[in-house]
């Protein structure tokens, strides 16, 4: 790639071998703007035919769509106003959530919430157009209009204005965003194979329901679990009063405020972000720190997190310090990670606008617990494979800002 002199009509980077000015066009004369229809419901000879027929809730963060939740037959697409749409129209969802889009890879047709482009061959390449989703979705809210919602029409879809560099040029810078959005998917995909996998492992290395062992154990782990209170694991330790008023970023003390177990910190506490000068409830390594109060629902609520760093102030939780034969990160994990072990303490949650949980009313929960050695075995597996699935996480977000970096740097 070079890097040209900033003029108006070229873009900051561009790739060697192109020169010329970019062209101001309406988007209408490189590419028809389709609208669609819907047949009638109450003739079911319309329906669940072999023509692909969509509708916006089905278009979200796929970037090629080829199979859509309902089909219409021919006689449907003869007595209403859909049109057969070809491989490669970018669908641009016009109401009810103006600005997404996706790519036909096979023929098909929309309802009437889409004003679909379909490019002209020799003058608009399908990826360069949908690269620039962003921008095609501000039009499309700044000129909608309606009262009961925004839509954008046709004929306002094809006033909008674009530079355009010659088609070859398109390509390539079409051809350059999808392997990058090719990349972000692979890793993407990777996240969530591993998040399946940590899933599973969640319910599979902990007993569930009646059992007393789990279904998947490490190798020569072979003892019975023993069945436990939550009183018996450690001490109780109430959380302080401190609020994001008393938070100081040049602050002597770490401070860990209830809502960041939400947010922030998932099993896991390190690293922690705030600093305050007061004084609130002081917890230590292993301890085991629970919110205390939450306005979405009881299982939310269960929601504990094992201190990894050295010390903190707390507020708005209450806290179990572990004895020296329990790990708290395993507690953590088994509590919150399983959903058997989760549920039965959200039971115990009270309240209905403002959901509570108190110490009191878990205390004589049980919960089972193996021996030092298999528990600090079981913390460190869902440790390791945390980090692993936040090391694939950085490097999708670290993707996606090239591409943001791009997507200003290579259009008008």
């Amino acid at each position: 790639m070079q890097k040209p002199s900033k003029l108006a009509q070229i873009p900051q980077i561009r790739f060697a071998g192109f020169t010329d000015p970019w062209e101001r066009r309406k988007l209408g004369e490189v590419a028809d703007i389709v609208g669609g229809g819907t047949p009638s419901t109450a003739i079911s000879e319309y329906w669940d035919g072999d023509i692909d027929w969509y509708a916006p809730a089905e278009i979200s963060d796929q970037i090629f769509v080829n199979s859509s939740q309902r089909k219409i037959t021919t006689e449907g697409l003869i007595n209403s106003s859909a049109k057969i749409l070809p491989v490669g129209t970018i669908l641009f969802t016009s109401r009810a959530g103006i600005g997404k889009t996706a790519i036909l890879a096979k023929e098909s047709c929309t309802n009437q919430g889409f004003q679909s482009i379909i490019p002209h061959k020799k003058e608009l390449d399908s990826y360069f157009i949908f690269s620039r989703t962003e921008e095609l979705k501000r039009y499309g809210e700044t000129v909608g209009a309606g009262s009961t919602f925004v839509e954008v029409s046709g004929k306002q879809m094809s006033n909008m204005n674009l530079m355009m560099p010659s088609l070859a040029e398109q390509t390539k810078i079409g051809e350059l965003f999808a392997n990058l959005d090719n990349l972000i998917t692979l890793h993407q995909r990777k996240v969530e194979k591993l998040q399946k996998i940590k899933k599973s492992c969640l319910q599979n290395l902990f007993p569930q329901n009646n059992q007393n062992t789990p279904k998947i154990r490490f190798k020569n782990f072979s003892d019975e679990w023993v069945e436990n209170k939550y009183k018996n694991i450690g001490q109780c330790l109430s959380g302080g009063t401190l609020s994001y008023e008393d938070l100081d970023k040049n602050g002597i003390y770490k401070c860990i405020l209830y809502g960041e177990l939400y947010t922030r910190y998932d099993y896991i506490i390190k690293n922690i972000v705030f600093r305050t000068n007061k004084l609130g409830n002081k917890v230590i390594k292993n301890d085991i720190l629970f919110p205390q109060s939450t306005t979405v629902d009881a299982m939310s609520l269960i929601s504990p997190a094992c201190m990894n760093d050295d010390e903190a102030q707390t507020s708005g939780v209450f806290a179990i310090r572990p004895h020296k034969n329990i790990d708290g990160n395993f507690i953590t994990y088994y509590t919150k990670g399983n959903f058997y072990q989760r549920n039965k303490l959200a039971k115990n949650a009270q309240g209905l606008t403002i959901v509570h949980l108190y110490y009191q009313s878990i205390k004589d929960e049980t919960i089972l617990i193996p021996n030092l050695a298999e528990q600090c075995k079981i913390s460190d597996f869902f440790s390791k494979l945390d980090k692993l699935i936040t090391l694939q996480q950085r490097k999708v977000e670290k993707l996606k800002n090239i591409k943001k970096a791009l997507l200003n740097k290579m259009f008008i």
